[in-house]
């Protein structure tokens, strides 16, 4: 029998990373390599978008040379990615003309604030889903052509491309042949109509950004594109491209949470909280963001999301920023060692608060320290912050979609620490899954390209692939689960009331 595998691309924030998977929905060998992070000021987060391509034709190779795979055994190539993260390259020669501005960064903040002083949030809201921010791609183009006025003129010429991760890599991978992007990705930039599901002229105009700049949309499940033929890569193997997520909607997916109310959380750099809300977009009141989590043969499927920016990459900071830990696998060690956070509260605010808060200028706080404060309460407390976040976040989404919570779904780097996991399930009250394979963003992609090349035929069979999970239930009683969880309300509020304020270093 023929060996034929589904190639999975995860290009993350810090690293990117390439799974085989089998017909049974096993990871066959994969590979992962980190890419440097640049932060230009304060707030600022880029990247080298040649140093993403490099990682990504690095793990391709790792995972073939793993598995000891022939190009022609893989029978498509999925695509997820980090979101919202802009770049802008040369139509011709295919080189960026900037540094990637990561999802995190803020530096189009004041992009996002001057739309909002001149009141277009209600309609950008109504369109897109999403509020103003510099969260979302269009604030981070105009950032950039404000900077530099001529990179405008040259787009109006239709000199330049526009990508998110995804497209970026899609463009290489095709060897500049095809500029496309999926309605998930396209979702994100605050210029796409989610409900018309076209690029919005009347957005395009507000923000005076050339529709030559942007990429076809395309659905999740398709053929993109095939492997550039005279690329080293695959030694002339045109292998189609057939599934592209961004990564937060391929977790939903690789988590099998295809019914309407189901929830999932990925604990990545930031998490990521998706509610399926079925064919139904539900326009949030309470600072969530109205998304597309997947079109599949012509249905397309919307989720309430709600956007943590600092998550897994607070437990980094612990690690790299403070040196309290040398592994993100010691702070389960440290949480347990001492009985609680002794009233201890971190609000890593590190770039501003997401949903449901939507404050750019917070910045990150602590509450509660006092002589006895030691390193086992500050590293609890910076844990237990995750988890709060996740509540605020669930706990919105319940009132606005009016489904009650049974069950959490959680995935991603952080949830390896069973103490989050145990915590989580405590302060929401409601039983967290676990599955035994992590990567559900990988497996996500991995399903959809191979959905569209009859790798797998339909989601029946996929649903009888997912994995055995480990289940925690709340064991705190629901009185201190709820103290706890006020007190945390209250760090917020005092976090949101000191502003960020730029250093004058005259």
């Amino acid at each position: 029998m023929e060996k034929k595998y589904i190639l999975a691309i995860d290009q993350g924030t810090t690293s990117s990373r390439a799974i085989a998977f089998t017909k049974d929905g096993n990871a066959y060998a994969s590979s992962q390599r980190e890419f440097p992070q640049i932060f230009p000021q304060a707030g600022w987060v880029e990247h080298d978008p040649i140093e993403i391509w490099n990682s990504v034709q690095n793990v391709i190779a790792g995972v073939l040379i793993e598995g000891k795979i022939q190009p022609e055994e893989i029978q498509a190539i999925g695509i997820t990615n980090q979101r919202e993260t802009t770049v802008i390259w040369d139509r011709l020669t295919g080189e960026p003309v900037y540094n990637a501005i990561v999802w995190q960064s803020k530096q189009s903040s004041s992009v996002a604030d001057y739309w909002k002083a001149q009141g277009y949030s209600k309609i950008v809201k109504e369109k897109t889903g999403l509020p103003i921010d510099s969260y979302f791609s269009a604030t981070k183009i105009q950032w950039l052509f404000e900077q530099q006025p001529e990179l405008k003129e040259r787009a109006k010429k239709g000199e330049l491309l526009f990508g998110t991760i995804d497209t970026w890599l899609l463009w290489n991978l095709t060897g500049g042949q095809v500029h496309m992007t999926d309605l998930t990705n396209a979702s994100r930039t605050m210029l796409f109509n989610i409900h018309d599901l076209t690029w919005d002229q009347e957005l395009l105009d507000l923000f005076d950004i050339p529709s030559s700049l942007l990429p076809k949309v395309g659905s999740n499940t398709e053929i993109f594109g095939y492997t550039d033929a005279s690329d080293y890569l695959f030694f002339g193997q045109r292998i189609p491209i057939a599934g592209i997520a961004g990564d937060q909607q391929a977790a939903l997916i690789g988590q099998g949470a295809f019914q309407v109310g189901m929830i999932k959380n990925t604990y990545g750099t930031g998490a990521f909280i998706l509610m399926n809300t079925g064919e139904t977009a539900i326009s949030s009141e309470h600072g969530l963001i109205t998304t597309i989590a997947y079109q599949i043969k012509n249905q397309v499927v919307y989720a309430l999301e709600g956007s943590i920016f600092v998550a897994g990459s607070a437990i980094q900071w612990l690690r790299d920023g403070l040196e309290l830990i040398e592994d993100a696998a010691e702070t389960k060690h440290y949480c347990e060692s001492v009985k609680d956070s002794e009233n201890l509260y971190v609000v890593p605010a590190f770039t501003g608060l997401g949903a449901p808060y939507w404050d750019q200028e917070a910045r990150g706080a602590v509450f509660g320290l006092t002589r006895g404060t030691n390193k086992a309460h500050f590293i609890r407390g910076t844990v237990e912050a995750l988890a709060y976040q996740t509540a605020d976040v669930v706990h919105t989404m319940v009132q606005e979609a009016k489904v009650p919570i049974t069950l959490l779904k959680a995935d991603g780097g952080a949830s390896r620490n069973d103490f989050l996991m145990q915590f989580q399930a405590d302060i929401l009250q409601t039983t967290v899954k676990r599955p035994s394979f992590l990567e559900t963003t990988a497996l996500g992609a991995a399903f959809l390209a191979g959905l569209a090349t009859g790798f797998w035929q339909n989601f029946d069979e996929i649903k009888g692939m997912y994995q055995k999970a480990e289940t925690f239930e709340p064991q705190m009683l629901q009185e201190v689960s709820d103290n706890l969880y006020e007190g945390w309300q209250e760090a917020v509020e005092a976090t949101m009331k000191f502003k960020h304020r730029p250093i004058n270093k005259k």
